[in-house]
């Protein structure tokens, strides 16, 4: 949709430099707007982009504003107003009520008439969705689970018995929230399943990426606060507790009973071991593996980054010997340490 200049400069609370009647329409990277086009300088290394820019306008801070030569919008941070202006450009599209004749509704569920459910998805008995809830097509939902208002489920979700799903919640295609937890009891060369009888419960404004998995509870349940964000193909495990606001990147995995706190980051491809404590404002880099609690806020890595394959051979090798030359320090340790007492002086 198209959008003068001045109305967004009001709607996102930001200075304008530039006509208020101008009009924008779509969005663009820096490197390729043309007229009509939004887009943001985020990256200082791409300054060199703004003199020659021909967009529509420009989101960027005011320091950089005396370097474009088209309108702008000024902000302290570029690409948060980006992102707010692009919701304002491409606006999701309004729910009209229904269910599609192709969809199965338990008599015994409660459907809210401003919400919609898409072809071949299936409502089972107990199940409440909320006002203006979307349920695309090929989705289940599960015996008394719960779905808040204005939420989204894109495409073939799965929610299983008894989640519940908090308001404006974002599911994409292939999640499946509340399925059994990993739990099994040995018995000799046999595995018994443990039954899983907790919830999955996400609350408000959660978003959770494609073929993600969130496991029930085995006894309590599994916790995603307010505000989280989950990547695409992430496993959740059973009784984890994710606090409000924190963000993991695409193929972590969290095991059963780990508590994460509030505001952390976990970038990509992070493992996480089973009954840890996470503090509140932790980030761990990609490829981190967790296998200890965390108190403390701050950075924490352990992938080790990529280098020539050379050099990795070499290093992998040395590695199998570390543990002989740490025992042969602490001989020259010892030896050192002997000499000194018997000679009564420093050994250098």
């Amino acid at each position: 949709m198209a959008v003068t200049l001045g109305e967004l400069a009001t709607r996102l609370g930001v200075a304008l430099k530039g006509p208020a009647d101008a009009l924008v329409d779509h969005l663009a990277p820096v490197t390729s707007a043309g007229p009509g086009s939004l887009t943001f300088l985020g990256d200082r290394r791409l300054r060199r982009h703004l003199v020659e820019t021909q967009a529509g306008c420009v989101i960027l801070t005011a320091a950089d504003a005396e370097h474009c030569p088209v309108p702008a919008l000024l902000s302290n941070n570029p690409y948060l107003i980006f992102a707010r202006a692009a919701r304002i450009l491409h606006p999701s599209p309004s729910v009209v009520g229904g269910v599609h004749p192709s969809a199965v509704v338990d008599p015994a569920a409660r459907v809210d008439p401003t919400a919609w459910i898409g072809p071949c998805s299936v409502v089972e008995t107990g199940a409440l969705i909320g006002p203006r809830v979307f349920v695309g097509p090929g989705c289940v939902i599960g015996t008394d689970v719960e779905i808040g208002a204005d939420s989204r489920l894109v495409a073939r979700v799965t929610l299983c018995v008894g989640t519940r799903v908090g308001e404006r919640a974002l599911i994409h295609p292939g999640a499946v929230i509340g399925r059994e937890g990993f739990g099994f009891a040995r018995d000799g060369e046999q595995w018994v399943r443990m039954p899983q009888v907790g919830r999955a419960i996400l609350g408000h404004d959660v978003e959770i990426g494609a073929n993600t998995t969130v496991d029930r509870g085995a006894i309590g349940d599994t916790l995603i606060g307010n505000g989280v964000k989950l990547d695409s193909q992430i496993q959740i495990g059973h009784n984890v507790e994710v606090g409000d606001h924190t963000a993991m990147a695409a193929n972590t995995g969290i095991s059963g009973s780990t508590r994460i706190g509030r505001n952390c980051t976990i970038a990509g491809a992070v493992g996480m071991a089973g009954h840890l404590e996470i503090a509140d404002g932790v980030h761990f880099t990609g490829m981190a593996m967790v296998t200890r609690s965390v108190s403390a806020p701050g950075v924490y890595s352990s992938g080790i980054p990529a280098m020539p394959s050379a050099d990795w051979r070499r290093n992998v090798a040395r590695f199998r010997h570390l543990d002989e030359l740490v025992r042969r320090i602490k001989q020259l340790e010892t030896q050192i340490d002997t000499m000194k007492q018997s000679n009564g002086r420093e050994v250098t």
